[in-house]
């Protein structure tokens, strides 16, 4: 029996989903706002951004689908993969707020140092990215396609935020390393079963326990383009709600500044009453 794209979601998928649904934390209403606007953000996000990419790779033939695996097609994509753009950022998300991570901005976490390093690294290993899809267009097109394609983002996020990330590292080491691990796993069994299949000329041939090494770089990059996005995005939050903060006892101490006892003095004494 022909295991179809959308059976392999119902299988492999949609039970995660389930699962981090039921086990996930309770978090203050607040940052449960955030994280719920930062989730839909991040899956339209995801899903506007892969879209294009995943059609012209499809049609230059970086992989292809097994006969009855796929039940309707937009453009040059199943069904399927739609979905999967927008399930496995709930994946990662979820299981990132399960693991848990404090978004709380720290002393030195806007250093400018390493967030241009960072982004100077990331941006790199995008340019070398280009070089490999130019230097050799059908073997390494799926690997230089998937840096071209990912590093800029990771480089604009560790822009914005790269110390604050260089200074709490486990929190999204351990959100990224999971998803990626488990997205790999049945991305292997997927290949496996003739799901999909990765094309040997577009390819460098190279394999990490029988998964193209490519695939094991698209599920790490795109994870990490999840967990930093989430991170970040409280991380300003709570950095607004500080100024916010900040601005409101400022105006407030302005209300009752000494000058206003003043007024006061100075209008009892036209009345001929005392200010108290």
């Amino acid at each position: 029996m022909t295991l179809t794209y959308l059976g392999f979601h119902l299988l492999f998928v949609l039970p995660v989903v389930g699962l981090l649904l039921w086990r996930r934390p309770a978090l203050p209403a607040r940052r449960l706002r955030v994280a719920r606007a930062g989730l839909a953000l991040m899956g339209t996000l995801a899903f506007v951004y892969t879209t294009p990419w995943d059609n012209a790779l499809i049609e230059r033939g970086a992989w292809f689908y097994g006969e009855g695996t796929v039940a309707a097609r937009v453009w040059a994509a199943p069904v399927g993969e739609y979905l999967f753009f927008v399930l496995q950022t709930t994946i990662v998300g979820l299981w990132l707020y399960r693991a848990g991570f404090d978004p709380t901005p720290t002393a030195g976490d806007t250093a400018r140092l390493p967030r241009v390093a960072g982004a100077l690294g990331w941006l790199a290993l995008g340019a070398a990215g280009g070089w490999l899809v130019v230097a050799a267009p059908e073997r390494f097109l799926y690997l230089g396609a998937v840096l071209v394609w990912a590093c800029p983002v990771i480089a604009l996020q560790w822009a914005v935020g790269g110390a604050f990330l260089l200074r709490r590292p486990r929190q999204w080491v351990v959100g990224v390393a999971v998803p990626t691990l488990y997205l790999v796993a049945v991305d292997r069994v997927a290949i496996g079963l003739g799901v999909w299949t990765i094309d040997d000329a577009t390819s460098t041939g190279a394999t990490v326990l029988g998964l193209p090494v490519e695939e094991a770089v698209f599920f790490l990059l795109t994870t990490t383009l999840v967990v930093y996005g989430l991170i970040l995005l409280e991380w300003v939050v709570v950095k607004l709600d500080r100024r916010g903060d900040r601005a409101g006892r400022a105006a407030g101490a302005d209300r009752t500044d000494p000058t206003d006892r003043d007024d006061r003095t100075d209008t009892a004494d036209r009345d001929g009453a005392p200010a108290e």
